[in-house]
């Protein structure tokens, strides 16, 4: 688009100032608000008029004041992560990297900030409350719930857009009973395993469950229960998805059950420990014990000694698809106010992954 004798030179006319939106306006001969519309890729513009307005944003240099923008589009381009799990346990578990990695990923993709929230106390409920409802971010992700966590209720209350990894266990507190939620099919995923090792003949399986208030746990004893009906208890004990936690409900295990010769564990980290105990005690894998894990991560599986039978679910690729679903419900409740329906929530397949502990 050339220059005219009424409009003067591009230099000289802003002064060296930055080009504002009635700049472009002007330059593309359109109204204020109709820039505002192709910027922000809202609907209801002509091609040819959206494309003449994209010219003069390139010409005049133009650059979208952001603090303003917000102020309109009601976005931070910040979304929290809130886990509530100590600080130290999440920057050493190679589960929690992982679905942190996938979640990052997408959150760059979309031209997002995470922020990063942790409850380790009730204490810490209200502060992140206060942070969530203040309005410095578009929605939530948030993980690794308890039964009976305040957060649901108060998402909801707030009218926060989140999605939550894994299925939260919701309380009497929470009215709807509806969550978007990521999860893996971890009850189906239990049953692969443990009939994997029915399969190999095995008479008396034992399971180290994660914390039975967490409903991953929940699921993956269910599913050691779908296969091998009304277990004896001395069989079943609790862990807390660490590596010391898997060790001592090993231990436990073996002291109730001298003759057990097989056990599903609830995660590969508890896994890790569970093997450490074993050698310990002078039990051979998977000769004398075979032991099967969930999660197939590469560390801790590959490199165990001997490497990990475990259920395979893609925590990387669930922390992706969390904040995925949550940019689609975040556009959602922009455009048809908060009271918009929650997107349907995802189970993402398992499988399991055969090597030499069983």
């Amino acid at each position: 688009m050339n220059c005219t004798e009424s409009e003067p030179k591009l230099t000289e006319r802003l002064n060296g100032r930055r080009p504002t939106l009635e700049d472009v306006a002007r330059r593309a001969g359109v109204s204020k608000s109709t820039v505002s519309r192709v910027i922000n890729d809202e609907p209801r513009v002509r091609a040819e008029v959206a494309e003449r307005i994209r010219e003069a944003v390139a010409e005049l240099g133009y650059v979208a004041n952001q603090a303003a923008r917000s102020l309109v589009t009601r976005r931070n381009n910040a979304i929290a992560v809130v886990v509530t799990e100590p600080q130290n346990r999440l920057f050493v578990d190679p589960y929690f990297n992982s679905h942190l990695r996938g979640i990052r990923q997408e959150l760059v993709r979309h031209g997002a900030q995470p922020v990063l929230l942790f409850i380790e106390e009730p204490d810490d409920y209200p502060r992140v409350g206060d942070f969530l409802g203040g309005g410095h971010v578009d929605g939530a992700l948030l993980f690794s719930l308890r039964a009976d966590d305040p957060l649901p209720g108060m998402i909801e209350h707030m009218g926060l857009p989140a999605v939550f990894g894994g299925r939260p266990v919701l309380g009497s507190g929470h009215r709807s009973k509806v969550c978007t939620y990521v999860d893996a099919d971890n009850r189906g995923g239990a049953r692969e395993a443990v009939r994997h090792l029915v399969s190999l003949g095995r008479q008396h399986i034992a399971t180290i469950a994660g914390p039975l208030n967490q409903a991953a746990a929940i699921d993956r004893l269910d599913g050691y229960c779908d296969v091998l009906i009304n277990p004896p208890p001395q069989l079943i004990a609790e862990g807390d998805f660490t590596l010391q936690g898997g060790a001592d409900a090993m231990a436990v295990l073996l002291d109730r059950s001298p003759d057990l010769d097989a056990v599903f564990v609830a995660s590969d980290v508890m896994a890790s420990g569970a093997l450490r105990v074993l050698r310990e005690r002078g039990r051979r894998v998977p000769e004398d014990v075979a032991v099967v894990g969930f999660d197939d991560l590469a560390s801790i599986a590959e490199a165990a000694e001997p490497q990990l039978t475990t259920v395979h679910q893609d925590v990387e690729g669930m922390g992706r698809l969390m904040a995925r679903l949550l940019f689609n419900r975040t556009a959602d409740q922009l455009a048809a106010g908060s009271g918009s329906h929650p997107l349907s929530s995802v189970v993402t397949p398992t499988r399991l992954v055969i090597r030499k502990s069983a």
